[in-house]
């Protein structure tokens, strides 16, 4: 599937680095509240009510999954890229828990590394899926100058929601959850697509300019994706299941808008309309974290008990091989179009493939920050 995008399909120049850029997680129950003051730092919350966030994460030991998912990734893409012939090393950084991004961006230049491509575990557009984690990698950058060290150039890797190494291990998971529930369910199950609740605003104005308006590019580019998986599952199956997307993990103040509805409010609407059984596809997340163990195998799992409603959960696409190569894919395909090589893009749906450069105005943040990998970077 990638070779054909790019006229040599091992060569990843100018890049001589790519970086595994994530949110990161505590790893023992002594780092939970540290890692949640990392997560609010500048809001002023308390202690006390970090302890309280924290309770999610103390039911499971204190451990996200998210590092080792990570690091699970880590090897899947160093493995296909051996696989591949492709000769480029693998580095992660985190924006809230070691390893640190500005740890790992000045090792990467200490081992000589100018040209670094950057993966974020995040599929859409959104302020905080996005341009967050530019504004860490601007943060890091000051910091590596204010050192004195040589500066190296990075460039965000695009959106991935709609390649087809992120779609179709998504779509086996549904087919997969389907085939587990019992059989006079199984035909009249819903499909509930679920990603992290984002302040409406936030939603409105993410992505280009262009795309901003109601829902903005993050709900576009969901519906998208859940089409094409329940498409998908209709040609595999011959069952035209009904679905929709809906939303999880809301935090801040109640008057807020976000969006909605919750999956909780929504299992106990399809429960009363007499859906026999509902399949959760968490598809607005790449792996198998708190939100996902929490929100949707504990608290919506819970609720569906309480209704005797028949529910699974399916897959997120994680370390999948098919995930790893889609990711050399986005790799060649960008080196290929910065070397000004002719290339196509691989996407499915409606939306195409997204843009390589962030615009000006692209998923703007409530109070400005220099942001890098984008068209406003103050680090060319």
């Amino acid at each position: 599937m990638s070779d054909q995008h790019v006229s040599d399909p091992r060569d990843p120049s100018p890049y001589d680095a790519l970086l595994l850029l994530s949110f990161g997680g505590p790893e023992g129950p002594e780092d939970v509240v540290p890692f949640l003051e990392n997560v609010t730092r500048g809001r002023g919350i308390p202690k006390e009510r970090l302890k309280e966030v924290g309770q999610h994460y103390f039911l499971f030991g204190g451990v996200s999954p998210i590092n080792d998912q990570c690091r699970e990734l880590l090897t899947a893409l160093r493995e296909d890229f051996a696989a591949a012939g492709l000769d480029l090393p693998v580095y992660w950084g985190n924006r809230n828990w070691t390893p640190y991004l500005t740890d790992t961006l000045r090792e990467m230049v200490r081992d000589g590394r100018r040209r670094i491509a950057v993966l974020a575990t995040s599929a859409y557009a959104s302020y905080s899926g996005c341009r967050q984690y530019r504004e860490n990698l601007a943060d890091a950058l000051a910091a590596l100058e204010a050192e004195g060290l040589p500066l190296p150039k990075v460039d965000k890797l695009r959106h991935y929601f709609n390649h087809p190494g992120f779609v179709e291990p998504m779509t086996e998971g549904v087919l997969r959850s389907l085939a587990e529930l019992d059989e006079p369910v199984r035909a009249g199950a819903h499909l509930a697509f679920t990603t992290h609740s984002i302040p409406d605003s936030a939603a409105d104005t993410s992505g280009p300019v262009e795309d901003h308006g109601r829902g903005g590019a993050y709900v576009k580019q969901h519906l998208d994706v859940a089409r094409l998986v329940a498409e998908a599952v209709r040609e595999r199956t011959g069952v035209d299941h009904p679905w929709q997307l809906v939303y999880q993990s809301r935090s801040g103040a109640p008057h807020v808008p976000w969006l909605e509805p919750d999956i909780c409010d929504h299992l106990e609407e399809l429960h009363e309309a007499g859906a026999p059984a509902v399949v959760m596809v968490p598809i607005g997340f790449v792996s198998d974290h708190m939100e996902v163990l929490y929100d949707l195998d504990t608290e919506a799992t819970a609720k569906a008990a309480e209704l005797g409603l028949p529910v699974r959960r399916s897959a997120t696409v994680g370390a999948d091989p098919r995930f790893a190569a889609a990711v050399r894919d986005l790799l060649l395909e960008r080196a290929a179009a910065e070397r000004g090589a002719a290339v196509e893009r691989c996407a499915l749906g409606a939306l195409g493939a997204s843009h390589d450069l962030c615009p000006v105005g692209c998923c703007p943040a409530r109070t400005e920050r220099p942001a890098a990998a984008g068209a406003d970077s103050p680090y060319a």
